[in-house]
């Protein structure tokens, strides 16, 4: 069974910086579409960021210029650096990946990615 894990979620104050993890097991993600994407209590679920094998990213609004994905495809990982933290970036964390999907879609990573077991992001002001 595949599997995703996070790690290097915690608690910040507002303007700092984190960096996330993620590993994947038991997949070789190669060109697969990877991706983080959060969630947090009464909202819905937010595709954060996602890359392709390429290098191709698509970022979602409210974290462009702040949040930056990164891969290491021969390592199986791939990291978000996470820098101006702002308190609306609380949330529970998940990497994900599409096996089969080679391309850079966020609607793909919502729909059909699967995810790790989540890491919290806490910014506090």
């Amino acid at each position: 069974q595949v599997q995703l894990k996070e790690s290097g979620g915690g608690s910040v104050q507002v303007g700092g910086s984190l960096r996330l993890s993620c590993i994947v097991s038991r997949l070789t993600i190669n060109s697969y579409l990877v991706g983080w994407v959060r969630q947090s209590p009464g909202k819905e679920r937010e595709v954060v960021a996602a890359i392709d094998a390429d290098g191709g990213t698509k970022y979602a609004d409210s974290v462009k210029g702040r949040f930056y994905i990164s891969q290491d495809r021969a390592k199986n990982t791939f990291d978000l650096q996470m820098d101006s933290l702002k308190p609306e970036d609380t949330a529970m964390y998940y990497c994900s990946t599409v096996p089969g999907v080679t391309v850079v879609s966020t609607q793909a990573l919502a729909d059909y990615g699967l995810f790790g077991h989540g890491t919290q992001v806490t910014v506090s002001s």
